[in-house]
């Protein structure tokens, strides 16, 4: 007889370590999932909603006066900018905190869309030397940059941030299809994405 409870007991005693060995293995798989997802999704970085195409004419003009004022040496030059902006989300600035019970993944910050990128193409028109003004390298690059910060002036007034914060739940609908590839869920009910006027998400 006590031959029988000893071997209960100890069966007993062997489902109870197994029991408690698979949860301590399926807690590390809960939280390696909950690691690897918030990595992956912060991993796609930078997501581009919307391309804005510039074509800009941009006018060069630069006066050096030599000898006293009496020799005046004159560079110019007629640029034609081409440029792409690329608007979109950067994904490495959102706050999420996984809720590893549930399998659920809290989107609690979402930021605003900002330039990503500009990709600019000059084609020079009309490019003249002065006798003592000559057209640089240095000149070229300045010219490039100054092109650059042109077009970024331009982008405020043209809508592409507006239009880009309208796809905002787009760029929520991607984060949520990374979500649920393990199985996950991702809750965004009580976020509130930033525009002219602060709305909820439904």
């Amino acid at each position: 007889m006590d031959t029988f409870f000893g071997v209960i007991i100890g069966v007993l005693i062997s489902l109870a370590i197994v029991a408690y060995l698979n949860t301590l293995k399926n807690k590390r798989i809960v939280n390696s999932q909950s690691v690897l997802l918030l990595d992956k999704i912060k991993s796609v970085c930078k997501f581009i909603t919307v391309e804005g195409d510039f074509a800009e004419i941009y006018h060069f003009e630069d006066v050096k006066e030599r000898f006293l004022k009496l020799v005046i040496s004159k560079k110019k030059a007629l640029i034609v900018i081409n440029a792409k902006a690329h608007i979109g989300y950067d994904l490495s600035k959102i706050k999420l905190k996984a809720d590893k019970d549930k399998k659920k993944i809290l989107l609690e910050h979402f930021p605003q869309p900002e330039i990503l990128s500009i990709e600019t193409n000059l084609n020079y028109y009309d490019k003249k030397d002065g006798f003592f003004n000559k057209f640089e390298a240095s000149d070229l690059t300045g010219l490039h940059n100054d092109a650059k910060q042109h077009i970024l002036d331009k982008i405020p007034e043209s809508g592409l941030i507006q239009l880009a914060q309208k796809e905002a739940l787009e760029t929520i609908s991607l984060i949520e299809k990374i979500v649920e590839t393990i199985g996950w869920k991702l809750d965004y009910s009580s976020l509130e994405i930033e525009d002219d006027k602060a709305k909820k998400i439904q």
